[in-house]
């Protein structure tokens, strides 16, 4: 998975999560569009095991693809009840208040 770190300007961290093998398209889907071209999304590799830790501490998550997901899913900071699609593309948005 491809992961870049952002921060706000009071410093929580902000991740864009994404699979390697759809960085760099665009979907779309109606009016619905997941543009995975831009450098929002272009960040480092990143194992699973290493990912699972860092999204305990982010203040908000942007994740793209089914594994992407799935990591997230499974380390409880989004809801699988919550993931959208757009051409069957899995994404989801987390922010902790």
């Amino acid at each position: 998975m491809i992961v870049k770190r952002h921060t706000t300007s009071d410093r929580r961290l902000i991740l864009t999560i994404c699979d390697d093998e759809i960085l760099g398209r665009i979907y779309s889907e109606g009016e619905k569009q997941l543009d995975l071209s831009s450098e929002f999304y272009k960040g480092e590799k990143m194992a699973e095991s290493q990912l699972r830790e860092l999204v305990k501490h982010a203040y908000m998550i942007n994740a793209v693809g089914k594994k992407s997901i799935k990591c997230c899913v499974d380390s409880g900071v989004i809801d699988a009840g919550r993931v959208a699609t757009i051409s069957k593309i899995p994404y989801a948005q987390m922010v902790r208040f």
